[in-house]
């Protein structure tokens, strides 16, 4: 079964790459995340297409911001939008959606952004986060939570641990409330297959970030361990970053009992040498922001 998460940054603009993807990559289970589309626009948009490559689809969106998705071949069951008993800001969002997809729990999470870590928006972030964890906790033995994270679990997953000083998705609050989540025992997939190498999923369109290879990972799937025992193949699919009108952001790829590609890396293709250059500043000094 595969696996594959990927925040769209609206899937309405990114149509003409995310149908083409579909049919290359085949994944079996899909997590979207910052969708921007409402319910039924996201239905009329994409409802037809989906159908035909026999994908269910559960959607849980509002009207320009936020949103998640789940698309399965593989069953879709016990739908569960949203987080129960959530934060909002001040209203809950559009950032879960959870069902049970060939056997696993599989949660679609587009984590609140922190926007600086001393807004109201960076406690609401850390509260959404430990509501996550409650939420999975109480759940089946066998789960997998795909998504946007807006957290790089450690330094080695920014290109310059420097260039983020004083900025969200690197602060110990938030490192340590994404720790507490993974201590349910989920694994960090990605990063456990490919424990030495340098790996980003998000790159700022601006300043040529992504020619550079000047990113963040902060994309992850996070799998508990009986699902976890069954990955045999975890990369970031760099190619759906590169050419005309991509994402930010490039999906995260997970095969699970075959790898129909073999185990091919993390990237692809290669990303470029890594920066020797610290201290440089981020495109107008900011995060990515969601």
């Amino acid at each position: 079964m595969r696996v594959a998460t990927w925040n769209v940054n609206s899937v309405k603009q990114r149509v003409p790459r995310f149908l083409p993807w579909l049919d290359e990559r085949q994944p079996d289970v899909v997590c979207l995340q910052e969708t921007k589309l409402a319910d039924t626009a996201f239905t009329e948009l994409l409802g037809a297409e989906l159908d035909r490559r026999g994908y269910e689809v559960a959607v849980h969106g509002e009207a320009r911001w936020n949103g998640v998705a789940l698309l399965s071949r593989v069953g879709l069951d016990e739908v569960v939008v949203g987080i129960p008993d959530g934060p909002g800001f001040p209203h809950p969002e559009a950032r879960a959606i959870s069902a049970t997809c060939g056997g696993i729990r599989v949660y679609s999470v587009y984590v609140p952004n922190g926007r600086t870590p001393d807004s109201d928006h960076y406690q609401y972030k850390l509260a959404w986060l430990a509501a996550l964890h409650e939420m999975v906790v109480a759940g089946p033995d066998d789960v997998v939570v795909c998504g946007d994270m807006n957290i790089a679990p450690t330094d080695a997953d920014v290109f310059d641990p420097d260039a983020y000083i004083g900025q969200t998705h690197v602060t110990p609050p938030e490192r340590a409330a994404l720790a507490e989540l993974r201590a349910a025992g989920l694994h960090d997939v990605v990063r456990d297959r490919w424990p030495d190498k340098r790996v980003f999923t998000y790159w700022d369109y601006r300043a040529g970030m992504f020619h550079q290879d000047l990113g963040m990972r902060i994309d992850l799937v996070l799998a508990s361990v009986p699902v976890a025992g069954r990955v045999k193949a975890a990369w970031v699919d760099r190619h759906a970053r590169k050419g005309t009108g991509p994402s930010d952001h490039a999906p995260v790829i997970v095969d699970l009992d075959e790898a129909p590609d073999g185990d091919i890396g993390p990237v692809v293709p290669p990303p470029s040498a890594p920066s020797l250059k610290r201290g440089r500043k981020l495109p107008q000094s900011k995060a990515p922001q969601s």
